[in-house]
């Protein structure tokens, strides 16, 4: 007997390969219903060349050495990257985890061609999960206008609808490091989901998760357990514990279909773009859903707002499988 089995997707994965980044990534690589097809990099956890070094030995510690990463934008249209974030992810973006070295170069095109090429190659299938800022994206999408047209689905980590940001009051790191690319990516005309704040806050990776990691049979999984330690301690001050929110890969386990969101209407985006308080603020039109939530006409972005299913245990189901 025969079962029908829908071939995996493909997925162009955007970063700034940090430590969650890195999660994210193993994850992808696992994902049985996921083909990773290509990598692309931007300046935000750290700098874009390194996030590039991080994807590449990764990928090779994960079996995936052929798939192809490519460098992005080293900087953003008007913000100033300041350096990354060490005390987050550590110096080298991973947690100060020395990650064997593939024997492997970064790929000739730049990001934005690189996906504009796999644009063209999945056309009508590709998905891309995105969870650094969006300047790739914005890029991608004034090089060739017609890239939409060609995507099945963008995959954000983004921004902060009903919760605090984590840069400023209101704004999230990946929207507000360079909010005109985000308004460009999130207004060009193809289907995002967008997971911000109040969900990937909202989920914990546990060190009881982290030593599942540590115990599995997959390389990546072990390095990313390694990385997960000094991220945990970051995380201390805000959940009076060591575990970690679950940024990226919560991006990545929707675009997988491996989670179900519990609620996600689609509503109208906007982000701003002004130098006051609420620049980068993700602006979600969520009004008229007292009763129920519900999709807004025409609308072709959807926020995020809870998931139900248990993120970190499907994510350390998938990683140790």
């Amino acid at each position: 007997m025969t079962t029908n089995r829908t071939a995996p997707r493909p997925v162009y994965f955007d970063c700034d390969t940090g430590i969650d980044d890195s999660l994210a990534l193993a994850y992808l690589m696992a994902a049985p219903d996921v083909r990773l097809v290509g990598v692309g990099t931007v300046a935000g956890n750290t700098n874009a060349d390194q996030a590039a070094r991080n994807s590449l030995d990764l990928l090779a510690l994960g079996g995936h050495g052929h798939v192809p990463v490519a460098v992005g934008a080293r900087g953003y249209r008007v913000n100033v990257f300041s350096g990354g974030v060490p005390a987050v992810h550590g110096a080298n973006g991973v947690g100060d985890v020395d990650l064997p070295v593939a024997n492997r170069a970064v790929d000739d095109r730049t990001a934005v061609d690189l996906l504009i090429a796999l644009s063209h190659e999945h056309a009508g299938a590709l998905h891309i999960v995105a969870v650094g800022p969006l300047t790739n994206l914005a890029a991608a999408v004034e090089a060739d206008p017609t890239l939409p047209d060609r995507i099945a689905g963008v995959w954000v980590m983004g921004g902060a609808a009903l919760v605090p940001g984590n840069i400023s009051p209101v704004t999230e790191a990946n929207i507000g490091h360079d909010p005109e690319a985000a308004q460009i990516a999130l207004a060009a005309g193809w289907d995002v989901t967008v997971a911000p704040l109040d969900v990937t806050m909202a989920h914990t990776f546990e060190e009881t998760h982290r030593q599942a990691l540590l115990a599995s049979a997959n390389p990546a999984a072990v390095a990313v357990g390694r990385m997960l330690d000094f991220y945990f301690d970051f995380h201390v001050p805000e959940y009076g514990r060591r575990c970690s929110a679950l940024h990226d890969p919560t991006a990545a386990a929707l675009c997988a279909g491996g989670i179900t969101p519990a609620v996600a209407p689609a509503v109208s985006m906007e982000v701003d773009t002004t130098h006051g308080p609420g620049r980068g603020q993700l602006i979600c039109d969520l009004r008229g859903q007292r009763q129920a939530w519900h999709d807004r006409p025409g609308a072709r972005t959807r926020v995020v707002l809870r998931i139900d299913d248990p993120v970190a245990d499907h994510l350390v189901d998938v990683l140790t499988r």
